[in-house]
């Protein structure tokens, strides 16, 4: 896999004086052209290789830069020893046995700071996952969209929209985000950077033509500001309704029609709350959850469609019992 290649690709270098395209592609059982794709990866994200022409050329790392870690305070390594959740680690082709990394980051630091490295490493773990795993969508094309996203090749898929509809898009992929283990591609297409769920690309093939990156072009800022707008953008629906005290902790387990709610007012056996949903289907169906110990305040619409909903039940299970 792309991220596994890329670091072997560094250790070999780091344990060599200089090795050949050629050699490399033999050892990692990949072509020349995929080495030299690799090698212009490793250079945007700032790794100093370089190469030599000539009978005796070849690929280099800058000299001193293997013995850089040792320069590392404990404190800062604490990002590189954080791992992230292991389908994360699959996703990116990085096996679980990729553990053995941290290994070799403690290793290159100065002794005297390896026990409180250690410290970190055994009493902090991040698990970015859900109590409930859910089934993985299959993202079939991710190595090919990682690819291109390392090499500045332009890319074609065929993407689902929410219509449903197939659609052929020719992109410039500047990125790729995981969220809560949905993978999205970030990309250019006349001249607007847009967002791709992964899951939704049922075809992804790499051009031959290439792309220069947008020069103040940051991901993360990107992606944060991306977040917010979408937030903006979506619908709200807001209900006022009186709930019982002894069921004002299920508001934070599990919110998953809440958007956004506050206490107004606390009435000693029950408080009056704002709510935010996103339509009146969703404040119906969160209303019913909690039988008699919600009572709607306002709008009217929302007591009508809830007594209506509730007569439909009464009516379905009346008729069972006939």
């Amino acid at each position: 896999m792309r991220a596994e290649r890329l670091l072997q690709i560094i250790i070999r270098l780091q344990n060599s004086e200089r090795l050949t395209a050629e050699q490399l592609a033999t050892e990692l059982h990949v072509s020349v052209r995929t080495i030299l794709r690799d090698m212009d990866a490793l250079s945007l994200v700032g790794i100093p290789v370089y190469s030599a022409r000539g009978k005796h050329g070849g690929w280099s790392l800058l000299e001193g830069f293997s013995k850089q870690l040792a320069y590392l305070k404990p404190e800062e390594l604490q990002s590189l020893l954080a791992l992230p959740h292991d389908q994360v680690m699959h996703d990116l082709g990085i096996p679980k046995e990729a553990e053995y990394v941290r290994e070799k980051l403690l290793n290159a630091l100065p002794h005297a700071a390896i026990e409180q490295t250690k410290v970190i490493w055994e009493r902090i773990y991040i698990d970015t996952g859900t109590w409930r795993e859910t089934a993985i969508q299959d993202q079939p094309y991710f190595d090919v969209i990682q690819d291109a996203v390392f090499t500045n090749c332009k890319l074609k898929i065929h993407y689902v929209g929410h219509d449903q509809q197939k659609k052929e898009r020719t992109l410039e992929p500047l990125g790729l985000v995981v969220k809560q283990k949905n993978w999205y591609l970030i990309a250019m297409r006349d001249g607007e950077i847009r967002n791709y769920r992964l899951s939704r690309i049922v075809f992804a093939e790499i051009l031959e033509d290439t792309f220069v990156r947008p020069l103040h072009f940051q991901l993360k800022d990107y992606w944060l500001q991306s977040k917010t707008d979408f937030i903006k953008r979506l619908p709200r629906y807001d209900v006022q309704v009186r709930i019982a005290n002894t069921s004002l902790h299920r508001l934070t387990y599990q919110p998953i029609f809440i958007h956004d709610y506050s206490i107004k007012e606390n009435e000693g056996v029950a408080s009056l709350l704002d709510l935010t949903f996103q339509s009146k289907q969703e404040a119906v169906e969160w209303i019913l959850g909690f039988n008699s110990e919600v009572e709607i305040i306002e709008p009217k619409e929302v007591k009508v469609a809830v007594l209506n909903a509730a007569k439909r039940i009464v009516a379905l299970y009346e008729e069972k019992d006939k």
